[in-house]
């Protein structure tokens, strides 16, 4: 008689490990995995695939130091390029916008307005520029491009995939 009931508990025992085993190795997987986050950022896009976009006015501070006030409208296109924004019902004023929106999401916005009397340069103002141009394209690339991390800042399977590769 005991060897009977000692089969069929571990029979049951058996099926309900095969029933929540899967569960248990999707938790697992994805409790322990450091890098989740880092494949698959965002769960509202559920494989809709969004472009990072960098969209308006490139502007450096170096590119504003060079105005001065009393420069025409011509010269203050050839510095600082055509102007995003040129209002037919304020010709006077010129707005100059960049916008960085990566999966979908506005990352970095700036803006910069130049004013006009007469054609001529009167003031100008706007948000906090990157230094120089060479400090922009490295912000831009430093988005862009994935950072290479050290070994501390990988997951366990980086790591193991780096083993692999090796």
């Amino acid at each position: 008689m005991i060897p009977i009931v000692f089969l069929s508990t571990t029979r049951a025992a058996a099926r309900a490990a095969l029933r929540v085993a899967p569960l248990a190795l999707a938790a697992l997987a994805l409790a322990g995995c450091a890098t989740f986050d880092r494949y698959v950022p965002s769960w509202r896009s559920l494989g809709v695939y969004k472009i990072d976009i960098n969209q308006g006015n490139y502007l450096s501070q170096d590119m504003v130091d060079k105005l001065k006030t009393g420069m025409t409208e011509t010269q203050v296109k050839q510095i600082l390029g055509t102007p995003l924004v040129e209002s037919p019902f304020r010709k006077d004023r010129w707005d100059y916008v960049y916008e960085y929106t990566q999966q979908g999401h506005v990352v970095e916005h700036r803006k910069f307005t130049a004013y006009f009397d007469d054609g001529k340069l009167t003031r100008w103002e706007g948000d906090e520029l990157p230094a120089s141009v060479v400090d922009l394209n490295r912000s831009a690339s430093a988005k862009a491009l994935p950072s290479s991390a050290t070994d501390e800042d990988k997951g366990f399977w980086d790591r193991m995939l780096d083993v692999f590769r090796k």
